[in-house]
């Protein structure tokens, strides 16, 4: 027959608190056992009178030349030798100059001074001598129903019939852990957690939370079982009394500790909580406003639409700021040493990384109100084009038609030169532009048609308004010609094709023309001046003005 660990342990723990101390059996009555102290803790300037496991009272003086520890191990060896002769000794006192004397059956066994009172509690003589007659008396009482076979055969009793409780609910309770899993599998059969269509969590993690809780209960249940147990059966012996009173007062006063912690910080978790309520209320309100602003149904001159949204997310973010703040004093245990510490080491994180942080979100705020750029235009930062698609309080994100997304971080793009190509243009669309490099031999008249013609072959290009040619520099060796056109509003890739486009034409029609696209270079003086005669300013497709 196999026995589980937690059986071998019950009987370990039942077969020391059954045992009772050495005994002597003559007829109903048992010899008293050799006394074993209790362990109390002890300094040089006291020391305690143990009787049967009980404390009596403690010596705090040295009396006619002996100090606390040999007054205490005199006292109990006359105790235990007056309760062998007289297991019901008589207590009584008298008063002298020493102080008060203790005696069993008339014989002095021990003498409390004044100087062995208890005074950092403020305890009086005569509440001492009370108290000490008192545990002396529970000690020697203890100590006569040790002997009475009867009392020790029906505690036993009662020990086995606690223990057979015992093992009989936690058959039950693991009878119950069982069912309660078999019928956690059958539930949890169809569940998961989906969020748009993801599945967060799965249905094994769930099972496997709900059967760790269930597991968790279980043994929570059968250490209080064994706590219980191992109390009921210590409360049965004169010997191990103390100890189940230890017991019970260790739960009792730490569930009274507990509950009285709750309570009294109940009122200052109401106020924290109605500060929350307040904030959740407030965020709504200005979140009901702001939707309007979304909505155009309240207009602001300096507040639109497009600036609702973050307006709304940052005031929002302040109400919140500011309720945690007016709350963290109510917090249970806001004044304990932990959250003490963990609110200095957030602080210290947040003053390690703040500079950045707070960078990133000033150079936010500062793009989204100033209006640099909006979400849907086409602009270009530093080395970057594209199409912004979103423009939050850290990074700014953008899509260029060549089939990237580009993040950029806010202070980068504040620290960059921006060029907004959509407002450039008046109504819809953005501005596309490329740039030519011809010798100074062609006609910049020829130039500026050819320019314009591929222009009006390639499609997304406005005809209205029209296309122009701007002679952007005059360099040593060739000028600059800048196409500049209006194309309608698409995304960055047909963009990118558009340009392709404009450029693939720009080389077919300077190739009809039999104009070279180049940008010449020469170390001395050609033979021949590179000069347009006048006969030749028109050359096709250039036409005359009339």
């Amino acid at each position: 027959m196999k026995i589980s660990p937690i059986a071998l342990l019950i009987l370990f723990i039942s077969a020391i608190a059954l045992a009772p101390p050495a005994l002597a059996v003559t007829g109903k009555t048992l010899a008293l056992p050799e006394d074993t102290s209790a362990v109390v803790a002890q300094t040089p300037n006291q020391a305690p009178l143990v009787v049967f496991n009980r404390e009596v009272t403690i010596f705090r003086d040295v009396l006619l030349g002996s100090t606390p520890a040999e007054r205490a191990e005199r006292a109990k060896e006359r105790i235990n030798r007056q309760l062998a002769e007289n297991p019901s000794a008589v207590i009584s006192t008298e008063d002298n100059s020493l102080g008060t004397l203790f005696k069993l059956d008339n014989v002095m066994v021990f003498a409390l001074t004044p100087n062995d009172v208890d005074i950092l509690h403020q305890q009086s003589m005569q509440a001492a001598v009370s108290s000490t007659r008192s545990k002396l008396g529970t000690a020697i009482r203890e100590s006569r129903n040790s002997r009475n076979i009867d009392l020790i055969l029906r505690s036993t009793g009662i020990s086995l019939a606690a223990t057979i409780t015992l093992f009989v609910l936690l058959w039950l309770f693991g009878r119950l852990r069982r069912i309660i899993a078999h019928r956690l599998v059958s539930i949890t059969e169809n569940s998961h957690v989906m969020v748009k269509g993801v599945e967060l969590i799965s249905r094994l993690r769930i099972l496997h939370m709900a059967l760790s809780l269930n597991r968790l209960l279980y043994f929570s249940a059968v250490v209080i079982l064994l706590y219980e147990w191992l109390s009921v059966c210590l409360a049965q012996f004169p010997y191990t009394r103390p100890w189940s009173d230890g017991l019970n007062a260790f739960l009792i006063g730490t569930g009274a500790r507990f509950g009285l912690a709750i309570l009294h910080a109940l009122p200052s978790l109401l106020t924290a909580i109605l500060i929350f309520i307040l904030a959740y209320w407030l965020t709504r309100v200005s979140r009901a406003f702001f939707n309007q602003i979304e909505r155009k149904q309240i207009q602001f001159e300096r507040l639109d639409a497009e600036l609702a949204v973050p307006t709304r997310k940052i005031v929002s973010a302040v109400i919140w700021l500011f309720a945690l703040v007016m709350a963290y004093p109510y917090l249970p245990g806001s004044d304990s040493a932990a959250f003490k510490g963990v609110s200095v080491l957030v602080g210290v994180m947040l003053s390690l990384g703040a500079s950045s942080i707070v960078s990133q979100g000033a150079s936010g705020l500062i793009l989204t109100y100033s209006r640099t750029f909006r979400p849907g235009e086409y602009v270009r930062i530093g080395d970057f084009e594209g199409t912004v698609t979103d423009l939050g309080i850290f990074n700014t994100r953008m899509r260029t038609g060549m089939g990237e997304e580009i993040t950029l971080s806010n202070a980068t793009v504040f620290a960059s030169i921006t060029r907004n190509y959509s407002r450039a243009s008046e109504g819809k669309g953005y501005v596309l532009d490329t740039a030519v490099t011809i010798g100074y031999d062609t006609p910049w008249r020829q130039v500026e048609a050819m320019l314009l013609e591929a222009a009006a072959k390639t499609d997304g290009i406005y005809s209205n308004p029209p296309p122009r040619v701007f002679h952007t520099a005059l360099t040593d060796f060739y000028p600059e010609y800048r196409l500049v056109c209006h194309a309608h509003p698409i995304e960055p890739k047909p963009r990118a094709i558009a340009l392709s486009d404009l450029h693939a034409n720009i080389q077919d029609v300077f190739n009809r023309y039999g104009v070279q696209i180049m940008s010449p270079h020469y170390v001395q003086d050609p033979a021949k001046e590179k000069i347009v005669p006048e006969d030749k300013k028109y050359q096709a497709p250039a036409k005359p003005l009339e």
